[in-house]
């Protein structure tokens, strides 16, 4: 996968050349102090099968993870870890390829946590990913999935329409803090923000929904059932300005 940091930014101020920056040396040192890239997403998929299938095919997730997360590099580490390299990004002349570790917690009551950990015996990368989501999975009746669940019966000639669904329900958040060269701060800090911000929630909005749908393709296969249509899967974003009213 390979993306690249907007460089037409309508904030960008002509007193800064991009161009010069370009030409200057990637070797130059670090700044002391990390930009944070933030974004946070809620979304849901639904599984047509009841609860317990559904746990037992997540908690198994070392049959599925590595598959479902290609195109990703992934590594499996320990029973329940995973190192997952994203794919290269950048722009300004600076580019990184983010990798991050991860571990899905056992389930406690239906709730499923994941949350990132330093990568073992890995150096600092000149940034570090703190991530956390937290999933559920609750029966519903049918009646209230989305559109098309007795289509796809149908067209897989499967007259029988369970009764009853899974909803998984999940949220995460994300803070990334890159610690950049010299060169990059001489952009307005403003351009750098906005910049990072909206590459983070561009690779979450890809990402999320590919991983989603291989997991529900997956499962759905394995246990001879429809592959949910599009309408099933869903991501928003959550804004700062909602979160701001919350709390």
């Amino acid at each position: 996968m390979q993306c690249q940091w907007p460089n037409n930014h309508p904030s960008q101020v002509s007193e800064v050349s991009l161009s010069n920056l370009e030409e200057q040396e990637l070797t130059q040192p670090l700044e002391a102090n990390p930009v944070h890239f933030k974004t946070q997403f809620v979304g849901y998929m639904e599984m047509y099968s009841d609860a317990d299938t559904v746990a037992n095919y997540l908690n198994a997730h070392q049959r599925w993870f590595c598959r479902c997360a290609a195109p990703m590099k992934t590594e499996a580490i320990g029973d329940n870890g995973y190192i997952l390299t994203v794919g290269r990004f950048g722009s300004f002349g600076y580019d990184v390829e983010p990798k991050l570790a991860v571990v899905l917690e056992p389930s406690l009551n239906g709730v499923y946590d994941m949350h990132s950990i330093p990568i073992p015996d890995e150096p600092y990368l000149g940034y570090e990913v703190d991530y956390h989501a937290s999933m559920s999975i609750k029966e519903i009746p049918s009646r209230l999935a989305s559109p098309g669940l007795e289509k796809a019966f149908k067209k897989q000639k499967q007259a029988q329409v369970p009764e009853i669904i899974t909803k998984v329900e999940w949220n995460l958040a994300m803070d990334v803090a890159v610690k950049f060269p010299k060169f990059i701060h001489k952009l307005p800090f403003s351009v750098i923000q906005k910049t990072g911000d909206r590459l983070l929630t561009q690779i979450v909005r890809q990402i999320s929904p590919r991983l989603t749908y291989k997991v529900q393709e997956d499962f759905h296969k394995g246990e001879d059932l429809p592959v949910p249509t599009k309408n099933s899967r869903h991501l928003d974003k959550v804004d700062e300005s909602s979160l701001e009213q919350a709390a």
